[in-house]
Formats: C-alpha cells, structure tokens, sequence
C-alpha cells in the first residue's frame, strides 16, 4: 500500500514538473532514488511505531538512558516498583538508517525528551537531560474510633476522623539542590506542614550531608522521628507526643544532617511554626539527635540513639498546658492533662532508644523526659514517658526500618495483593507511660495495645488497634482513676 501511494505520488510529480519529466542525468537519477528510499523507510517506520505500540507496551520495559535513569532521592521505590517509560515510545529497528528515522519521530512528538519514573503510586518526572525532577505527593489517612468501658459515658464515643489529608510537591535540580512542600487539610482547613529547601553533597566515600531550611519537621526520638504514614500504631508513642518542645512537631529554621554507613546526626535550630504573628519574637529551639547501628545486616539491625532539646518560649506563646492521646486521637475526652498552666519560660527534654529486629521480629524502647521552667518563682514540673513496642511479621516481611534516618518508613512488601500475593501482614504490641504527677494539677496514664497491620502494597495499608487504657487526671471534667477500651482502625494511602 505504501509503495503504490508512493508510486502514484512520484508519477503524479512527474506529470506536474516539466523538467522532472525529462529524461534525468545520472545524478539527477540517483539523488531522486535516493529521496524515494529515505521517504520510503520514514513511512515504513511511522507505520511500525503504529502498529507496534500494542505490543511494546506489554513488553517488559525499556531501560531509559544513564542521564534520564540517573539516581535520585526524590523517589523511594524499590527497583522492583519502578518501571521506567519515556512518554513517546521509540522503537529501535535494526538498521541505522531506519533508528535515525524512528528517533527523530519520536523527537518531533516528544521534543521536550522528559521521562517518567513510577514509584509508590505517582511518577517521578525527569527531564530529557536528567536535571530537572518532580514528583507530586500526599497521603489519606481515614480513621474510626470507638471507646466504652469508662465509668463515664462521655468519654464512650464513637468518632470519625483523617488523621492526615495532605497534599505536596518534591522535586530536585541536578544532584545537590531538592525541595519539598506539604499542606494539610484533615482539620478542614490548610495547615502548612513540610515545607524547606535543602542542599546535599558527599564529603567522602560513605559520608554525606545534607542541609535543609524552611519549615521542618522534627528529628527526635525513634518514632517522634516517624512520619504519621509510617508509625506501626495508629499513634505515637507518649515519649513522641509528651517530651516535645512546646511549639508540636514543626518550626521554621535550619537542619544540617550527616550520614554515615551505620549512623546519622543532626541539629537543628528553628524558631516558631508557621504562623500570622510577627509584632513579638518568636521562641527558639535547639535540638539534636544521633543514632547508630552497631550490628547491621540485611536482616538484623541493632539501634542505639539518643537525643535531646533546648526551648526558649516566645512571650506570646507562655501557656505550657498539655493534654496528651493515652488511648485514641480521636477521643477529644481521653487525654492526660497538666491542667491549666500559664506563665512557662522554656522547657528542655532529652530521651533514649534502644531496639531493632532481626528478620520479620522488630522491638523498640524508648524513654524521655521534659522539664519545663516557670516564672514568678513557682516550682518547675517534669514529665516523664517511656513505652516498649514490637512486631512480627507473619508473612515473613522484613520491618521497614530506615537505617539512613533511624526511623520506620514505607515497606517493601515482597508480594502485594495487587499481584496476586497476600500482601505483608504484621501483629504489633505496645505498652506505654505517662506521669506527671510533680505538678500538683498533673495526672498519669498508661496504655498496652495489640494490633494488626495488612500492608497491600508499599503504599497502601489497613491497620486495626485495640487498646486497654487507664488515666489519673486531677483536674478537668474527668478526675480520678478511670479505664476502659478503644477499638480504632485506619485505611491509609501514601503516595
């Protein structure tokens, strides 16, 4: 079909120019067979690419070139979730005049050249270069929670919530510069979470570093250190929720880390969370952590670390009140409290981790203790909090263990169930404590809880928690001793 066209177009051209009409020189005659042959393999090849797309796309994939394929931290897929695919698939004939043909077809409908990197449920875009890298990001994190047994009826509730709803975008520019932005919206409205720039670079073979600014999210503790997709419970422990810095998880400021093949250390120096307020100074906040591996396999991990802070309030932001989750976020009457609380003028807190797993067996101990300062010469208080926490694979699954950051982060599920496979299925156990009761108006609490963890993929999960709880609170609308149950569960999308 294609040489008949071709054919009728060539005798079509003759009739209308007089001078191709006449008899050609032997050049004339070669560099007009020449055109016809370079026309001839540009149809045949658009033709291949046409009819080939069906096929190529069920074939495994195409490894793109070094400079789009280079490494990147923006993706944390393993190599077995990635699939590199350009955009415009290119097939190579064997012929290097047909490869030319194909490749500047290919050029003309894709010009800019930019790939796509599929990770955990989104891509990561490179450009044609390798440069350039952009990947959106979020999280849906929906629960449910039920609590009875109190002697209280209005602390049996039944309530619905998103833990988180978030949105984002990270990306990089060439190896060193990256970025990262989050917003939240669980509460029903915009809350700025991550948000920071950041700077990367290797000192020596094994040692590397990085520098982050902007509004970042605190390196503290073991699982103060976890983000909210990844913890192994539907909450923090209460050292990751009780011996923190007045200001929450986030401020605005500087993190420069190192990393090391067994370890890492930062330090940060941040002011106040993002916030409207600038007619006062903000508070400040200094924090350090340092973890370490002494015994690191590719199925054992040993983990030391330890870390501590320093708090400066700001004089707009005195009220030291806490009231702490002891079995359930989304019990707004189920808390630990100090009580009313006014005038603080620092706190300072410091904790330790002891833990790590060996195959699909994974435990955590943690332990910390906050002092809080006030003024007009009242006594000081302290809180003190520690918990012991584990997991067990039945499936057979490694724990998600970040040995980078000395965190958990998102699984390598080995068979997920959207392959055919059961996915990776954890039973979990914790026990927990709270106490401050040096403070007069301070009350006390702990909590064990078992639970259970379907991980469907690396990014997708269903969790179950049942907790046994007990509180001693002194003031407030619920005194004295008090205990009862909360059954809580989550379906989870990280992407």
């Amino acid at each position: 079909m294609i040489l008949l066209r071709t054919g009728c177009g060539l005798l079509a051209l003759a009739i209308a120019t007089p001078s191709l009409a006449q008899t050609p020189d032997a050049a004339e005659l070669a560099r007009l067979v020449q055109a016809q042959a370079a026309q001839i393999a540009t149809l045949q090849a658009r033709l291949d690419r046409l009819e080939g797309q069906q096929a190529a796309a069920a074939a495994a994939p195409v490894p793109a070139p070094a400079a789009q394929a280079a490494p990147t931290q923006v993706a944390q897929a393993t190599p077995e979730q990635r699939r590199t695919v350009p955009f415009a698939p290119q097939l190579a004939p064997p012929g290097p005049a047909e490869r030319n043909v194909a490749q500047a077809i290919a050029a003309r409908e894709n010009p800019s050249g930019v790939t796509t990197e599929w990770g955990s449920g989104l891509p990561v875009f490179h450009s044609a270069d390798g440069v350039y890298t952009f990947k959106p990001r979020g999280r849906i994190l929906a629960d449910v929670s039920s609590s009875f047994g109190s002697k209280s009826d209005g602390r049996n509730l039944t309530t619905t919530g998103m833990r988180a709803l978030r949105l984002g975008l990270e990306g990089g520019v060439g190896t060193h510069f990256f970025y990262q932005m989050e917003a939240d919206f669980s509460e029903n409205e915009v809350d700025v979470v991550t948000a920071f720039m950041g700077w990367r670079n290797r000192i020596s073979p094994g040692l590397e570093y990085d520098v982050r600014a902007g509004h970042l999210f605190n390196d503290r503790g073991f699982e103060g250190s976890t983000g909210s997709d990844s913890t192994p419970f539907l909450e923090r422990t209460t050292v990751a929720t009780a011996i923190i810095p007045q200001r929450g998880f986030y401020g605005i400021g500087i993190m420069p880390r190192l990393f090391w093949k067994t370890g890492h250390a930062s330090l940060t120096v941040t002011g106040d969370r993002v916030d409207g307020t600038q007619t006062v100074s903000d508070g400040r906040t200094f924090l350090a952590r340092a973890h370490w591996n002494p015994i690191k396999t590719d199925n054992a991990v040993l983990h030391l670390g330890a870390w501590g802070f320093d708090e400066s309030l700001s004089p707009a932001a005195t009220t030291l009140t806490r009231n702490t989750v002891i079995g359930g976020r989304f019990n707004g009457a189920l808390r630990v409290s100090t009580g009313p609380l006014l005038g603080g003028k620092g706190t300072t807190g410091y904790g330790l981790e002891l833990g790590g797993y060996r195959g699909p067996l994974w435990i955590m101990a943690e332990a910390g203790r906050r002092d809080a300062q006030l003024d007009g010469g009242r006594p000081d208080f302290t809180s003190k909090a520690w918990s012991v926490s584990g997991g067990f694979f039945i499936t057979g699954d490694l724990p998600p263990y970040n040995p980078r950051l000395g965190a958990f982060g998102q699984p390598k599920v080995k068979r997920p169930t959207f392959d055919g496979g059961p996915g990776a299925i954890e039973l979990t156990a914790r026990y927990e404590d709270l106490n401050q009761t040096d403070l007069l108006t301070g009350g006390s609490g702990w909590a064990a809880t078992v639970g259970v963890n379907w991980y469907l993929n690396s990014f997708t999960r269903l969790q179950l928690n049942g907790i046994h709880w007990y509180t001693n609170n002194r003031t407030g609308d619920y005194t004295g001793g008090d205990s009862g149950e909360t059954l809580s569960a989550r379906v989870a999308v990280t992407f």
